[in-house]
């Protein structure tokens, strides 16, 4: 066995927490030896939840943390007065090198404030941008910004391709990844005031694969490895495709049972419908790491269940051991030389 990878997660965050967080870390840790979990929160609370599951118990370890974190409170106020909250504790694990990885599926502006504050972004890194995968017809897509800034710079959009270039060569095996980035047309001379800076800027950055403008219509065909944006255009693309597919599910599941007959067709393309539909899911993709920072810092959703928190979880693996921090470091440090 490699080196263990040492994931710390905020076991009080989200609206599942802290049963679906226990549940998926210990699913983490019995599907993959390399990995040792610390959950942090009310040690009451992780212990109740983690009665009558088996787990190996020297991988998985309990930080006690005393405050929560809640979705209503001021991201800056939280991180700086609640110390002791289960996202600090965690995140301090990350700055001293206790840990090699966080997971939250809480208050998302917290953990961007915190990532930030306590982590601290890596030297010459202008913005930490979210970067979740989407599916797309061809596999996944990186969709980079997608929430943490929201009034992001041309050199800030060119720092978030390359990142997202290293991550998507490195963790998910694509090489020479297509980039390019969110426009209503395809001109070059088509956009907004940063689009119309930002699209020469990625054309002469001669280590990234530019290949022009995306329209938001060939997203989901697979156009492009990374979606670059600033964060307001990301979010909307990203909550779109989780409503779009929410209404497609819907309407799907409504069509297939509203009469007998459609039953017995379900009934005969359900296999192969249901392995269609799995390349679609975005569970199984993980949460949204924040690249840029000293160490990796993953954002699930707050609805988050056990089997996308065991993925944000085993997602933490292939980032460690490809060392995505060193190569964003490596790539910085040689633009500033």
């Amino acid at each position: 066995m490699g080196k263990t990878i040492h994931v710390a997660v905020d076991a009080m965050g989200g609206d599942n927490a802290p049963e679906e967080i226990v549940k998926g870390a210990v699913s983490a840790v019995k599907e993959h030896n390399e990995l040792k979990v610390s959950l942090a929160g009310k040690r009451d609370k992780i212990e109740e939840a983690l009665k009558g599951e088996d787990f190996p118990g020297d991988r998985i370890e309990l930080v006690n943390a005393s405050e929560v974190i809640e979705m209503a409170e001021s991201p800056v106020a939280a991180i700086r007065k609640k110390k002791d909250s289960s996202m600090v504790v965690g995140l301090n694990m990350i700055k001293s090198g206790e840990a090699d990885a966080f997971v939250s599926a809480g208050s998302t502006g917290a953990l961007l404030v915190g990532g930030q504050l306590i982590a601290g972004r890596i030297r010459g890194v202008k913005r930490a941008p979210l970067a979740p995968l989407i599916p797309t017809m061809k596999g996944v897509s990186l969709l980079i910004d997608c929430g943490a800034n929201v009034d992001a710079r041309a050199e800030h959009l060119v720092q978030f391709a390359r990142m997202g270039s290293i991550y998507m060569e490195h963790v998910m095996g694509k090489k020479r990844p297509r980039v390019a980035i969110v426009n209503i047309g395809a001109e070059e001379e088509k956009g907004n005031a940063l689009v119309k800076e930002t699209f020469p800027l990625l054309k002469d950055a001669k280590d990234i694969n530019f290949i022009g403008s995306i329209e938001a219509r060939d997203i989901p065909e697979g156009g492009a490895d990374v979606i670059v944006c600033e964060a307001f255009v990301g979010n909307v693309i990203l909550k779109f495709y989780e409503g779009a597919a929410h209404m497609f599910m819907s309407t799907l599941k409504k069509g297939l049972t509203g009469s007998v007959r459609a039953k017995l067709g379900a009934a005969l393309a359900l296999p192969s419908l249901k392995k269609t539909l799995k390349d679609f899911d975005t569970k199984k993709y993980g949460g949204a790491p924040m690249l840029g920072l000293n160490g990796l810092v993953v954002k699930t959703h707050g609805s988050s269940k056990a089997i996308e928190v065991k993925n944000s979880i085993v997602q933490c693996i292939t980032f460690c051991e490809q060392d995505i921090t060193g190569k964003i470091a490596s790539m910085i440090s040689g633009d500033e030389e």
